[in-house]
């Protein structure tokens, strides 16, 4: 069996929990205090962060290698698209949404004013220029939902716990984002720490 080891707020924890939930399948999810992390959970990564994923030997870190490692593992439903040439441009997705969206996260979570205000400028532009894709598809790859969507999710719940208001013209992404939002792997994976950032 599967054991994650999750920040009960960590937006990429939240990733991990999404893609085991839309799975369906026996895992076990142990809730860490991130202000004050489990002294084995630093020998298990290095990075002293969540999540980490456990199974039998094998130990990994980070959302994106945990996520592949079990859509690999658990190909139904697969999340990462099958031919090569698109995977590779999930990936460079992926690679995308860390470059210009959740490396802002600690600027967002940051007590420092000017800091904050200056991560929500970057992340309100970044999604307002993908808003207008959601005009002509139902997800990130097109009508089929991928490890893009499971990516990119916990961000979008955070939108209003952040401060982050869109504008009209972001209107597109508003309803991609309930449509994730409404998908029960989505609704199960959330703490109640989670579900208290949404009116």
């Amino acid at each position: 069996m599967m054991t994650l080891y999750s920040g009960t707020t960590d937006p990429y924890s939240h990733r991990c929990r999404f893609v085991l939930f839309e799975k369906g399948m026996d895992f076990e999810v142990i809730d860490v205090d991130v202000f004050n992390m489990p002294e084995d959970l630093a020998v298990m990564n290095p990075y002293n962060q969540v999540p980490v994923l456990v199974e039998r030997d094998l130990i990994l870190y980070e959302a994106n290698i945990i996520n592949e490692y079990i859509d690999e593992r658990f190909p139904h439903p697969q999340l990462m698209p099958p031919d090569p040439v698109m995977r590779a441009r999930a990936r460079l997705f992926l690679h995308r949404f860390e470059q210009e969206l959740f490396c802002h996260i600690a600027g967002l979570e940051s007590n420092n004013a000017k800091v904050n205000e200056k991560a929500r400028e970057a992340v309100r532009a970044n999604l307002t220029q993908i808003a207008p894709i959601f005009g002509k598809q139902k997800f990130m790859l097109g009508d089929e939902f991928s490890m893009l969507d499971v990516a990119i999710a916990p961000l979008l719940w955070r939108l209003e716990h952040y401060g982050i208001h869109l504008d009209k013209e972001a209107t597109p992404l508003m309803k991609y984002a309930e449509r994730l939002f409404s998908r029960q792997g989505f609704i199960e994976a959330l703490t109640p720490a989670e579900k208290a950032m949404r009116k």
